[in-house]
């Protein structure tokens, strides 16, 4: 691939992976030599834009016995590859999009390989497989003289979905169980707040013996609770749609960092078995530090990052929001984000409540501040009780059983959003749902938050790399 004009090597110039790029694309361009760099303007949807580099070119996709080359192209972020490209459709004049479950109107491509992308698991190289392969069973383009006619393909898709209901519970709707890993206060409200706000076949608590959060799991024994299964084994948890682990090990004779790597050490114990019992499953964190054991859960876990989430800043944003809507009467919603720390700030929604459209974070204003500050104040004095805690991680568990799509402040992995460039997890708003969870765009933050932001990134970065994960 030639990288060697003046107007790339200047765009690539400005990549936060500069080598890692270039090696990318030369592998690209031994398995696709039509697909070819070129560079743009790049608009985002809250009207900024960005010089990137691009890839055009077609992929050879084959259908009802004919071949047809399908023409796309990828805009890099300038944090590929850590970062998932834009994809688009090119129709030519005779072509129409045929929007479709991976295709919007627009010709933009949502593959289920972008939703999850995790380099180096995802390549540019494993998305491009994964996109002939769905165009192959649903084709995105067709000629715009044959758009009005009835295509028997179509018939026959349109048929295949169709489901027969008999009026009982489908088969997804079958076997809800969720396990909360941890015993203590934090692992008991978590269970009494789950079982009051979401509809669940089966709870399983299993008190771990290594967490120093232990208790709990003899009373709900004795009074055996309808739907709940209490155990000390790991393989209880098996087939659950959601893992709480609220397991802590903590110790006051050691320095702040031993103290995490207790935590990491039990973790070890945990994480590997839960996810392989339960491959399928939203992990959601609230040991602590959430931010850090967030990111320790992902690794030692090896599932997707939409996958693995902490319960990070959801209580604080569901309080910031409450706060300005009944007492400074602002109908819109507002999120906490970053480390759960004294560096967490506060961003806004550009749409109120009640609006139907997905939410996007407005970018930082002189007007908002001032309200956001005035709402931040008046958090002060609530405090982060167990109780509190179990009712924000039961709101985001039922956010995930019902497939809610509700916005969430929760601990994800933060690489590629607003400019990280570093893997660090920290909370940012997520629409969270039973695929887990998924990242509201970033935004540009004024000069004091985004200082905090980059304080926290720096001090998660440290920290995680003195860990033996």
């Amino acid at each position: 691939m030639d990288l060697r004009s003046e107007k790339i090597q200047r765009i690539l110039s400005k990549y936060k992976f500069h080598d890692v790029a270039v090696e990318q694309l030369q592998k690209i361009y031994r398995i696709y030599p039509e697909m070819m760099p070129s560079t743009g303007t790049y608009t985002f949807s809250d009207n900024t834009q960005k010089d990137l580099l691009k890839l055009i070119g077609n992929v050879p996709v084959n259908y009802g016995g004919r071949s047809y080359n399908i023409p796309i192209q990828l805009w890099l972020m300038d944090s590929f590859p850590f970062t998932p490209p834009i994809c688009l459709l090119r129709p030519t004049s005779n072509m129409v999009i045929r929007e479709g479950k991976h295709v919007d109107k627009e010709g933009r491509l949502h593959l289920p390989g972008l939703h999850n992308w995790d380099y180096p698991k995802s390549t540019v190289l494993v998305l491009l497989t994964e996109m002939i392969s769905k165009f192959e069973e649903d084709p995105p383009l067709s000629s715009r003289t044959t758009v009005d006619s009835k295509d028997p393909h179509e018939l026959l898709a349109f048929v295949s979905n169709l489901q027969i209901n008999d009026g009982g519970r489908t088969h997804d709707q079958q076997n809800i169980k969720v396990s909360v890993i941890g015993g203590g206060d934090l692992g008991m409200s978590s269970v009494m707040s789950i079982l009051s706000k979401c509809k669940v076949d089966k709870l399983v608590f299993i008190d771990v013996a290594e967490s120093s959060t232990k208790g709990g799991s003899t009373d709900l024994e004795m009074f055996s609770l309808p739907k709940v299964e209490v155990s000390k084994d790991l393989s209880a948890s098996a087939g659950s749609r959601v893992v709480v682990v609220t397991a802590n090990s903590w110790s006051s004779e050691q320095s702040y960092a031993s103290v995490v790597q207790n935590n990491v050490d039990m973790y070890r114990g945990i994480i590997p078995t839960v996810a392989q019992l339960s491959p399928n499953a939203v992990m959601l964190i609230a040991s602590q530090p959430v931010d850090i054991m967030s990111h320790v859960a992902w690794r030692q876990s090896c599932l997707p990052p939409t996958h693995v989430i902490g319960a990070g800043c959801n209580l604080d944003s569901e309080r910031l929001s409450h706060i300005l809507d009944i007492n400074l009467n602002t109908h819109k919603p507002a999120w906490v984000i970053g480390e759960l720390s004294d560096n967490k700030v506060a961003v806004m929604s550009k749409t109120g409540h009640s609006s139907n459209v997905q939410p996007e974070i407005a970018a930082g204003s002189s007007s908002t501040k001032p309200l956001l500050d005035r709402a931040f104040e008046m958090m002060k004095s609530r405090g982060q009780r167990s109780w509190s805690v179990g009712l924000s991680i039961a709101d985001i568990t039922n956010s995930i059983l019902t497939n809610k799509m509700k916005t969430h402040s929760v601990s994800t992995l933060a690489q590629g959003w607003g400019g990280i460039g570093a893997e660090v997890f920290l909370s940012l708003p997520c629409i969270m749902g039973t695929n887990g969870s998924m990242r509201l765009a970033g935004v540009s933050l004024g000069q004091e938050e985004d200082s905090k932001l980059r304080e926290s990134v720096t001090s998660l970065s440290n920290l995680i790399s003195q860990l033996r994960i």
